[in-house]
């Protein structure tokens, strides 16, 4: 299911039952009320007269959440969106279960539903953690880390991370660690970005030979590098596919009672 399609409808179809109410349907019903009281000496009671002047449940409707309706679609769509974490291809950085939130504006606004770009802001920067459009299905969003940008040659093999033919610092920090005791948990240095990963010592993982991201596109990887359905399988994110960058967990809900002890940044 589309929610922005469904939240633009809801707000065009309420707008205009509302604008319709405005410009016509009200004035008309203070017509009626006129003509009747015209019509008598005595005056109109006030049940007569709410009778007269009451409004259809559409319009009613459409008056209450119309306002509500637009300010909902506007947040979400040039503002800030939630998102909730689905898989562990960003372990350990994001959580299955995590809830974050996503900055809309970062990489420019764009038009709900048909998602062009009608202000440029700024682009997507190595070792940003950004949530996209599935280029192979894109009505799913997908989560990963920026690794590659626009002429960016990039190669994976033996568990090591190189751009531009250079080898991407990585320091190891734990081998074993409690969330996840069959990985080894690194610190990675990704432009400005220290950020951890996981490495599986006894998984030999994807090889990838050197590739140059083209114009327009990305290529993204998931902290979770042995276990991630990212660019080292299906290729290049295109700039229209981006929704926008994420920066902070809000809320991680299991299934059990929602927990707010994780709340932090998204480095």
């Amino acid at each position: 299911m589309d929610f922005s399609l469904l939240l633009v409808i809801a707000v065009a179809l309420s707008g205009a039952i509302y604008l319709l109410d405005v410009l016509w349907l009200r004035p008309k019903r203070r017509e009626r009320l006129a003509t009747a009281e015209a019509a008598t000496t005595e005056g109109l009671d006030a049940p007569t007269r709410e009778k007269l002047l009451k409004e259809p449940w559409p319009i009613d409707y459409s008056r209450s959440f119309f306002p509500v309706l637009l300010v909902v679609l506007v947040v979400r769509s040039f503002i800030v969106e939630p998102f909730q974490i689905p898989s562990g291809s960003m372990k350990p950085t994001l959580e299955v279960g995590d809830f974050i939130l996503v900055n809309k504006f970062a990489y420019g606004l764009r038009l709900p539903v048909v998602h062009h770009r009608f202000l440029e802001v700024d682009d997507p920067e190595r070792g940003d953690v950004m949530v996209f459009r599935f280029p192979e299905e894109p009505a799913v969003n997908f989560i990963k880390r920026v690794v590659g940008l626009p002429g960016d040659s990039i190669r994976y093999e033996g568990k090591q991370l190189y751009v531009n033919g250079e080898p991407i610092t990585k320091t190891l920090i734990e081998e074993g660690p409690e969330l996840s005791p069959q990985q080894l948990l690194l610190e990675e240095q990704l432009g400005s970005v220290s950020h951890y990963i996981y490495n599986n010592p006894r998984d030999p993982g994807p090889q990838m030979r050197e590739v140059v991201v083209p114009d327009g596109h990305y290529f993204t990887m998931g902290d979770n590098r042995d276990h991630s359905n990212d660019s080292r399988y299906w290729g290049f994110v295109p700039e229209d596919n981006i929704v926008g960058r994420a920066f902070a967990v809000w809320m991680h809900w299991d299934g059990g009672l929602p927990s707010f002890t994780s709340v932090r940044r998204i480095e």
